[in-house]
């Protein structure tokens, strides 16, 4: 599910939990997930997803922005 992508836009070790990769994990309930962001409010967290973790570091707990910051812009093909 995540391999591909990250394979074919060549971002090495990610896209597997494995040892030696980073890990970037999205915890959420299938049941209540929904987007609530729009055009005129886009800045708006997803309503069922509990915890997120990018190079490692906890950005969200427990459904709260733990305003940690470790991800980076990454430009693919076609960029």
């Amino acid at each position: 599910m995540t391999s591909a992508p990250a394979d074919r836009i060549g971002l090495r070790e990610r896209g597997q939990l494995r040892a030696g990769f980073y890990a970037d994990v999205v915890i959420f309930d299938p049941e209540t997930i929904a987007d609530r962001a729009t055009f005129t409010d886009p800045h708006q967290l997803s309503v069922g997803v509990r915890d997120v973790w990018v190079n490692g570091a906890r950005v969200l707990a427990g459904g709260v922005h733990t305003k940690a910051t470790p991800g980076r812009f990454v430009k693919g093909p076609g960029a």
